[in-house]
């Protein structure tokens, strides 16, 4: 209840407020990774400037509040998907993260002329980088024979941290270090589980880093894990974590379903196993743990390379700058 009173706080302030507050806008970026509620505000101020909107989708709804069990109640759900298909409506265009997004923004009424990919990123920090012998990273992240396999982000329910803890235990005579860069809602449940299972030693929980210093700790990892729950709303999701990595040039485990398995596998940049299979995670590790050194630098050079091609920032910002001047051009046109 608390969060859906912060979603909604927001979407009012600022929709009373903001015509207050800004000079008339050109054209109302929204970049939604969630909730669905701040393109309330954006709708409003579209009516009041008479700006077109586009409205960059990072999170399905209501998809994602089945996939993380925030919401289950079905006329809730209803109510979210009228609101969602209000906010769609009162948008000029739709840019979507992944494809596999399409089908969704058009299911709830959203013409497919109105729908344009435009992928993620990474910030220009994130690249390969060489770490001094006396960073103190290396303190925290030894290079001592140990497979380290660093998962970096937030600890949620999306993240499916229950069959990262199933495969640590499979391998719990294996020499293999679980590094965990972050925190969230599930870091209690974390620590609990690696008490429980008596897995002390096959963990280590760094804490919250600032971005700037992640591509150092990555360039420490033998590998570095991404996973999402098997839920239809994540399969159509790639993970932003997933472009810092491939920004980094290093070799990744995908544990998940769909468009983030299918980029880590076009890129050559590691493997991919199916969410929510402990088993297949930790033959994953163990696939990688038998590769020499230079196979899984080979990797993270073709996960660079399909970044490069792909998800480079510069052309990606090109790209939106020129999205959002065409539709101010189209805008006014219409207007006359």
């Amino acid at each position: 209840m608390r969060l859906i009173l912060n979603y909604l706080s927001f979407a009012l302030s600022a929709s009373l407020f903001g015509p207050r507050m800004v000079q008339r806008p050109d054209v109302i970026l929204v970049f939604e990774p969630s909730p669905i509620t701040i393109g309330v505000p954006a709708a409003i101020l579209r009516r009041y400037f008479r700006a077109p909107v586009a409205f960059w989708v990072q999170d399905l709804w209501p998809e994602s509040l089945v996939a993380t069990g925030t919401l289950s109640y079905p006329r809730a759900l209803h109510l979210v998907s009228q609101l969602v298909r209000w906010i769609y409506a009162h948008c000029d265009l739709l840019l979507v993260q992944s494809r596999a997004f399409t089908r969704s923004l058009v299911e709830h009424g959203t013409p497919l002329s109105r729908i344009r990919y435009l992928p993620n990123s990474a910030e220009s920090f994130y690249q390969p980088v060489e770490v001094p012998a006396d960073a103190p990273e290396r303190h925290l992240v030894p290079d001592d024979g140990i497979m380290n396999v660093m998962f970096a982000g937030n600890l949620g329910v999306s993240q499916d941290l229950e069959t990262l803890v199933a495969a640590a235990d499979l391998l719990r005579d294996a020499p293999v270090r679980w590094i965990i860069l972050g925190d969230g809602r599930q870091r209690g449940w974390l620590e609990d589980q690696i008490r429980h299972r008596n897995l002390g030693t096959q963990f280590r929980l760094l804490g919250s880093y600032p971005a700037q210093s992640m591509p150092r700790f990555f360039a420490l990892a033998d590998a570095l894990l991404v996973s999402l729950k098997d839920d239809p709303a994540f399969e159509a999701t790639i993970p932003s974590k997933l472009q810092s990595y491939l920004a980094c040039g290093r070799p990744i485990i995908a544990s998940l379903n769909g468009e983030g398995a299918r980029v880590t596998l076009d890129a050559g940049a590691g493997v991919a196993v199916p969410a929510e299979r402990p088993q297949a995670l930790a033959d994953a590790v163990r696939e990688l743990a038998a590769c020499s050194a230079t196979e899984r630098a080979a990797m993270g050079t073709r996960g660079r390379a399909y970044f490069l091609m792909h998800f480079e920032r510069n052309h990606l910002l090109t790209q939106l700058e020129e999205t959002l001047e065409e539709l101010v051009i189209h805008h006014e046109e219409n207007k006359q």
